[in-house]
């Protein structure tokens, strides 16, 4: 059940100020633990004012809803070292409990990889972020990428691997988003972010009433990076180094419906060569894109 925890207007200003002058969450509820808040309390509060500014949702004033902890429910990837799709052996080289997370080797081979970027190529197109406010797509700082997407089955070389990621991430392959292909140059990166939708818009509710939440991503790499690139999740110090066939494997959403916080990701800059990146995102349900939704 939720709880609300209440506090002044002057702690919300100070909260805010503090982590948008660049102090870590940790320094914050520290300092507040400092003035005898009790530590859950202080770290619930801060929790809400850091997902509201990565987000773009409303910064608390005087209040905060606790949502219960999320609860961790058993990995749907298939349990083994290794797994066995249709077409290929999929090596597992290392499992997280929290978040679930797994890296995989040979989930691609490299006349693929090369296939995928020389598709990719011509496509490509400065990536986007979902503006939190009013849903619509924008190229901004968040990512410094480039990148495309494949339609679901596409030609036959999308269907095999739409095919193999359904049987790696375990759901259907219609509950899955298009195969997203990124480039990401010298000195691009993502900065760190969830996967799953925050119903802060009305396109993000409307793709969440058509298709349900993202559940799970698989980050496929396609080439084999100098320098830099990992995959990092913050709120666990995991760091996944891009080689080429490989990637990492993680879930954020639960069979209640909970969303998990510790999946916060970024990709880290690119300090020499060039990286690729294959992604794809599963959904609770068939994915329905906005194009395909039926008129009013």
């Amino acid at each position: 059940m939720d709880a609300v925890l209440r506090f002044s207007p002057a702690l919300s200003d100070w909260v805010l100020h503090n982590l948008r002058q660049g102090c870590t969450a940790a320094q914050v509820v520290q300092a507040m633990r400092a003035q005898d808040m009790p530590p859950d309390a202080a770290r619930a509060i801060v929790d809400a004012f850091v997902f509201a500014l990565r987000t773009g949702s409303p910064v608390p004033t005087d209040s905060v809803t606790v949502a219960p902890a999320y609860r961790y429910d058993a990995s749907r990837l298939p349990p083994g070292t290794s797994i066995r799709t249709a077409d290929r052996l999929v090596r597992v080289a290392a499992r997280a409990a929290q978040p679930a997370l797994a890296v995989l080797n040979d989930v691609f081979s490299a006349q693929e990889c090369e296939a995928l970027i020389a598709l990719a190529r011509p496509r490509l197109a400065p990536s986007t972020t979902v503006d939190p406010l009013t849903g619509r797509a924008r190229v901004g700082a968040q990512r410094s990428s480039l990148g495309m997407f494949f339609r679901l089955r596409e030609n036959a070389l999308i269907a095999r691997l739409d095919e193999r990621l359904s049987e790696l991430m375990n759901l259907p392959v219609e509950n899955g988003e298009g195969l997203q292909v990124l480039h990401y140059p010298a000195g691009a990166q993502s900065l760190p972010h969830f996967d799953f939708l925050v119903p802060s818009n009305a396109a993000n509710q409307a793709s969440l009433e058509r298709s349900g939440q993202r559940v799970s991503t698989l980050v496929g790499y396609l080439n084999e990076v100098e320098e830099g690139g990992e995959t990092v999740f913050p709120e666990t110090g995991w760091s996944v180094s891009p080689q080429r066939g490989s990637a990492v494997y993680f879930e954020y959403c639960n069979s209640l419906g909970q969303v998990d916080h510790a999946s916060l990701h970024a990709g880290g800059p690119v300090l020499r060569g060039e990286k690729w990146v294959a992604t794809k995102w599963m959904r609770q349900r068939r994915f329905v894109a906005a194009a395909e939704a039926p008129g009013p």
